[in-house]
């Protein structure tokens, strides 16, 4: 979103510019008004699904404020729940190709020779973000500066746990699941995103 509104050169994207050309994170205000400036097209005019975002209670607070002023709320807040150790098995296995940066995992979407690209024949390797001791420090920050969200959506009477320790098939079962029980998915709509309004 944010390369897209540089591109497009809007205000907000050009604030965000600035502090990417130097380097610099990009301000809580800055990103969250790069997502209101999206969200306002037409495209999102049924409803949308934030993925990764907020982060922290301070970007949530703003999203809160910037909807609230369009006249928007959201509807629903999904935690996926992942015990500690299945997060660490799953990020730990997986790899890359250096080549065509297709990922694969080494039991879940294993190459058919391993250490190499079924696509493209390179070679694959494992991203220094994924070792485990990298991902335990990524574990400790979300501790600290994301878990706080539960709170505050919680607060809001926004929040709903959603078992993501099983496969994906039967997580995105529980999420249809979850998303009918809630009035934002019709029965119709359960086999696409088509009938969701927002989440």
């Amino acid at each position: 979103m944010l390369r897209e509104a540089v591109a497009e050169g809007t205000q907000v994207g050009l604030a965000a510019k600035s502090y990417m050309d130097a380097g610099d994170l990009v301000p809580d205000d800055v990103v969250v008004g790069v997502l209101l400036e999206r969200i306002e097209k037409p495209d999102c005019a049924a409803g949308f699904v934030l993925d990764g975002f907020p982060r922290t209670v301070p970007q949530a607070d703003a999203l809160q404020r910037g909807l609230a002023e369009r006249g928007l709320s959201l509807d629903l807040v999904i935690d996926l729940v992942v015990p500690e150790e299945t997060v660490i098995q799953r990020l730990s296995g997986r790899r890359q190709c250096k080549a065509c940066g297709a990922i694969f995992h080494v039991t879940n979407m294993p190459p058919k020779v391993e250490g190499v690209c079924d696509a493209c024949g390179g070679e694959l390797y494992q991203r220094d973000d994924d070792k485990p001791a990298t991902i335990r420090e990524r574990l400790a920050t979300f501790a600290q500066k994301t878990a706080p969200l539960r709170e505050f959506y919680d607060g809001l009477g926004l929040a709903r746990d959603l078992d993501a320790s099983v496969g994906p098939e039967e997580t995105y079962q529980g999420l249809v699941a979850l998303l009918t029980a809630e009035g934002l998915l019709s029965a119709e709509g359960a086999g696409g995103a088509g009938g969701v309004r927002a989440a």
